[in-house]
């Protein structure tokens, strides 16, 4: 096998979980210095370097906003040396009565089976409508 086919087959593992809301794979596949890049000018967009910041500062202000289980599911995943761009879409209803059912573009890098950077693309004007702010 080679690196490729391993990070191809770690990313598709990640996403048999995601699509069930089981995120633990994901979550320990991330490296503890991973950047994740959201791209545009929503109040979400930005850099949050490291595991740490990544759980408190994105996901956890982020999935308090959710009212039930957040679903992503995987439509292709194309995979070369150490990058791994995956076409997703995610489920969810928010507290507040929205839909944030966004569509994403995921590149990430992957060193050594974990995820050390990943930049998502997705509907920013979903983002801005359907999620508040995050507290900083």
């Amino acid at each position: 096998m080679s690196a490729t086919d391993d990070n191809k087959r770690l990313m598709q593992a990640i996403f048999e979980g995601l699509a069930r809301g089981d995120a633990r794979l994901f979550l320990d596949s991330l490296d503890e210095a991973a950047v994740w890049r959201m791209i545009g000018t929503t109040a979400w967009s930005g850099v949050y370097a490291g595991k740490a910041a990544i759980r408190r500062d994105l996901l956890a202000p982020l999935f308090a906003q959710f009212a039930d289980q957040y679903l992503n599911v995987a439509d292709a995943i194309v995979a070369e040396g150490d990058t791994v761009v995956v076409e997703c879409r995610g489920k969810v209803a928010t507290r507040a009565g929205q839909r944030y059912d966004n569509t994403y573009c995921w590149v990430c890098r992957l060193a050594d089976g974990k995820i050390v950077s990943l930049t998502e693309y997705m509907d920013t004007q979903l983002v801005a409508t359907a999620l508040r702010p995050p507290v900083r």
